[in-house]
């Protein structure tokens, strides 16, 4: 492997021509993604396929359909105006609230407004009595509005808080006439607030929430944050860099291969349409900038070193190539390995993260290995050596070695005490627990979130579910026993102090005068308008609806309060066995799937670590290095692991991604420091000599990648998106975490249980002849 390898990448190196030109053709496909993607996308779907229709006069219809009702829907709105105030139910405040309704339908782009005044009448005999009265009422008649209001089935706790404060606005929106995203946020709030300033005797509030203001903010921060945290990220990377290197040249070089990676990756993924997913936008280029500079530090470190030793900028380029280049390869592997373990996940956003991931690592490593030899090879390339043994690092690595030193005299205590160790936190990990909240997707702070958060005190939250009602054909749909199932199903929703204002046909039967057994009050159904009866009840579909909000608390929270309702359904329907309950909604969907979090994380993780031990036992000819490099692989996610369980946080996608995108990145190091020390074992009879040898020749590259790693992950930590956070704080952790145990732990293990005998003979790395360059110690 390592001739077949170094063959290959000495033969780029000594063609120039050639590597210019592979250059020119992957710039050429990733400028075709960035301008005319749809187009080739277009070329690889397959033809339509023509559906022959049915004969309408063989289809069996099972059920009569519905007549052409429009039911009243307390869910279907495009945004939600919010209101607070207490002076609803004043003379002023019923003016304010019909002038603001008013106002907001009068604009072109709103279709409707769905409010208090628009809530059925259900007076049996027909007579109007309108739930907001005229604004003339006198005082008396006002409170007693307001408490009618608040009992009223569609409104209390639906439309109305049960304290009366907090009233909603049901705006949908004729999509035609939207010029403008602010038109659906703070566009409305703004018209609202201008006439509300008409009225001075009244206060009011206002804010905006429902699903398009949710998905506007999260897209306008996402965006935002797109350009802001990767200018930040890529500038933090080159100060360090330069800091580091003590030279410009060199800083520029090895920055050219990362930013040509991430130009072609980005230019790729939009031929597969993932570029619109939020962790390909901002994780994955500041992710893959990190991921090629890791490796273009290690390469640059041992061209400056052979230059600065009066090597030609060809040779210098071939030896680097040859001593690195399969290490760069391997890590590579490797990381495209934990990256592409997301692909098994069952969130879609995961599975398009991953495969992205992979293609940039891949095309990352392209431009690596064909840019940074062939710039050190022009006049970029002759004053590389500039600043070599200059840096921070290089000049206080000899201090640094008397870890090593004190590592090699306790072998046995220091790699006892690093398995020990991680197996502890590897089980203070196993104790994380998965959840999940809407809110994590809005930045902390912002008008969505606030509204999200008030709402689940106000009305018992955002989020709807429901509990589905169907009947067999021996059940006439006009049969008390409908009745009496559904009011078992509302006693149930009522004990539980999670679920919130559960409403159906049986809370507005029970709002009709009078009183009576079930059989009465189902014939009243009769009596009620089409769009209220049908807002819960179809008939004709054998079906009914039990509707309730959910708090956006955490779906974890819900977890027993949803198995004791499932468990309560199966006992009702024990009862009625001509009926089906069905627990549904969003809310319950992702209830369902949250354990899919851990399936998911255990899937990527352990593929990923098995496959990344086969390849490094395959790679290195050896079982007991391919078992001795698990420990530092696992420490670093033990760690972070352990970290989340100390601080509260639960398992989430977002862990899902950084934990693997950690390993991936974590094992580099890893294999830096394995390649390092299978190649001194070939020059030196001692492994502990082996061993320094290996510290001292890859530690300045690990400490400077590790250095720049975290500094450019710790810019996304000021990022007001919780989960863009989240996954910085992991990846900084794990890779500091990781240079430890690679430079503690795993020294230790080799030297305790890397045996002499374990050692292959393994071809030596071609060694290109030193030829003094003009200027240096050796022409001198």
């Amino acid at each position: 492997m390592f001739r077949t390898f170094n063959r290959c990448s000495t033969w780029l190196v000594d063609h120039p021509a050639i590597v210019t030109i592979l250059i020119l053709i992957l710039s050429g496909i990733a400028l075709l993604g960035y301008t005319v993607p749809e187009q080739i996308r277009d070329w690889f779907k397959p033809a339509p396929v023509v559906e022959k229709q049915s004969n309408p006069s063989k289809l069996k219809l099972i059920r009569q359909a519905p007549p052409d009702v429009d039911p009243i829907s307390l869910t279907d709105a495009h945004t939600i105006l919010v209101v607070d105030s207490d002076e609803f139910f004043t003379t002023e405040g019923i003016k304010a609230l019909r002038a603001i309704v008013e106002k907001i339908e009068s604009l072109d782009y709103v279709r409707s407004v769905f409010w208090l005044d628009d809530v059925p009448n259900l007076n049996i005999f027909g007579l109007r009595e309108p739930i907001v009265p005229n604004e003339r009422a006198s005082e008396k008649r006002l409170m007693a509005a307001k408490e009618k209001a608040i009992a009223h089935p569609l409104v209390g706790g639906q439309l109305l808080s049960e304290d009366g404060r907090t009233l909603l606005l049901m705006v949908k929106f004729d999509w035609f006439y939207v010029d403008d995203d602010e038109d659906c946020t703070t566009g409305l709030k703004q018209v609202a607030q201008q006439v509300a300033e008409e009225y001075p005797d009244v206060n009011f509030s206002f804010m905006t929430t429902g699903h398009i203001p949710t998905y506007l903010t999260a897209i306008r921060t996402h965006n935002a944050n797109k350009v802001k945290y990767q200018v930040i990220g890529y500038g933090m990377i080159l100060l360090m860099a330069v800091i580091l290197f003590r030279g410009i040249s060199a800083v520029i070089i090895v920055a050219l291969a990362p930013m040509f990676g991430v130009f072609l990756t980005m230019g790729v993924i939009q031929f597969f349409d993932f570029q619109n997913n939020p962790f390909n936008d901002v994780v994955l280029p500041v992710l893959l900038s990190l991921v090629g500079f890791t490796d273009g530090v290690h390469l640059m470190v041992q061209i400056r070193r052979h230059r600065a030793a009066g090597l030609s900028g060809r040779d210098a380029a071939r030896r680097g190539v040859q001593e690195v280049g399969l290490a760069c390869a391997l890590t590579s592997l490797t990381t495209a390995i934990g990256f592409g373990s997301l692909s098994l996940a069952h969130h879609e956003t995961v599975r398009e993260f991953g495969y992205s991931c992979v293609i940039g690592v891949i095309l990352t490593f392209v431009a690596v290995i064909t840019v940074i030899p062939l710039a050190c090879r022009t006049w970029l390339g002759r004053s590389i050596h500039v600043g070599h043994n200059k840096g921070i690092i290089d000049r206080h690595l000899g201090r640094i070695s008397v870890v090593i030193d004190l590592v090699l005299t306790r072998t046995k205590l220091i790699s006892s005490l690093g398995i020990g160790i991680t197996v502890v936190l590897i089980l203070i990990s196993s104790t994380l627990r998965p959840d999940e909240r809407r809110a994590n997707m809005l930045p902390e702070g912002s008008e969505a979130a606030l509204a999200l958060n008030h709402m689940d005190k106000a009305l018992g939250g955002l989020e709807h579910s429901r509990i589905q009602v169907t009947w067999n054909d021996n059940v006439e749909s006009d049969s008390p026993e409908v009745l009496i199932a559904i009011s078992k199903i509302d006693d149930l929703l009522q004990q539980e102090p999670l679920i919130g204002h559960p409403i159906s046909i049986r809370n507005i039967l029970g709002a009709l005068p009078g009183e009576g057994d079930p059989e009465e009050r189902m014939s009243m159904l009769d009596l009620l308008p089409p769009p209220l009866k049908r807002a819960f009840y179809t008939p004709e579909q054998h079906r009914a609806d039990v509707s309730f909000h959910v708090q956006d608390l955490g779906i974890a929270r819900y977890g027993p309060t949803f198995t004791r309702i499932e468990e309560g359904l199966t006992a009702i329907n024990a009862e009625h066995p001509d009926f089906q309950f069905s627990l549904t909604g969003s809310a319950v969907w992702r209830w369902r799937n949250l354990y899919q979090i851990v399936v998911d994380l255990a899937t990527s993780l352990g593929s990923a670590a098995i496959i990344i031990f086969i390849v490094l036992a395959f790679a290195f000819q050896s079982l007991r290095l391919g078992l001795i490099s698990i420990i530092p692989n696992m420490f670093p996610l033990a760690v972070t692991g352990t970290y989340l369980v100390f601080t509260g946080q639960a398992l989430e996608v977002v862990s899902v991604c950084a934990f693997t995108v950690c390993l991936g990145i974590a094992v580099d190091d890893t294999i830096h420091f394995l390649t390092r020390f299978r190649e001194e074992q070939l020059n030196v009879e001692n492994d502990h000599e082996a061993i320094h040898r290996a510290f001292t020749g890859v530690g300045t590259a690990l400490i400077m990648t590790t250095i720049v790693l975290v500094a450019g992950f710790s810019t996304v930590v000021f990022s007001d998106m919780r989960d863009q956070r989240i996954f910085a704080i992991m990846s900084g952790l794990t890779i500091s975490s990781a240079l430890f145990g690679d430079l503690v732990f795993l020294p230790a293990l080799l030297a305790q249980y890397a045996k002499r005998s374990q050692v292959p003979a393994i071809q030596e790395p071609e060694q290109a002849p030193i030829q003094p360059v003009e200027g240096s110690l050796v022409s001198e």
